[in-house]
């Protein structure tokens, strides 16, 4: 099992994430900001992960740094677990609709970090959350997790359908790049020879 358990400890943050890659998408969330719960519980559910997420941050000041360092951790253990990358499809890319918003992510474990996000929320709130720090989310995710991602929201009214589009397609996009490519055996896909 591709497994991996990573703990940050900061002034302004504590977070650990486990994650297990061939999982069935049970999900454990406890970040304090409710909205990014239930964002990641759409990454395991769709990405067939499970991800137990605990966080303890500077909330009186606001959601920023828990927001970020959670993706910095997701990313540091997202690395970890996969391993080698040896017969993996390396890619990923799911297209998701919910209602009036359609959504379309790409990811690349190319080992390069990069990412293009293209996202015009409606408002810029969901409830009491900043939608700003989705982008700081998948930031620290790709910076750490040596990932090429390419998020596009292509429509939408409601901003909170926009956001959960965004995360499922993100975790269909993530299962379907992680997963065996059973042609490609145990030979890692690169022509460089390393990812």
């Amino acid at each position: 099992m591709r497994t991996a358990q990573v703990t940050r400890n900061t002034l302004e943050t504590q977070v650990t994430v486990s994650l297990n890659l061939d999982g069935t998408g049970i999900a454990k969330l406890a970040t304090g900001v409710p909205f990014l719960d239930h964002m990641l519980d759409q990454i395991a559910r769709h990405g067939l992960i499970d991800l137990d997420i605990q966080a303890c941050g500077d909330l009186h000041i606001d959601a920023h740094h828990t927001v970020e360092d959670t993706g910095i951790t997701f990313g540091q253990a997202f690395a970890r677990a996969l391993g080698d990358k040896k017969g993996i499809r390396r890619y990923g890319h799911a297209y998701v609709p919910l209602d009036e918003a359609l959504s379309r992510v790409v990811i690349d474990l190319s080992g390069r970090p990069g990412l293009e996000y293209h996202v015009d929320y409606t408002r810029a709130r969901i409830g009491e959350f900043d939608v700003d720090l989705f982008l700081e989310f998948f930031r620290g995710f790709i910076n750490h997790a040596g990932v090429t991602l390419h998020i596009d929201n292509l429509r939408g009214i409601n901003a909170h359908h926009q956001a959960e589009t965004i995360f499922k397609a993100f975790g269909r996009a993530l299962r379907m790049a992680v997963e065996a490519d059973l042609r490609m055996g145990d030979v890692l896909p690169s022509t460089k020879g390393a990812l």
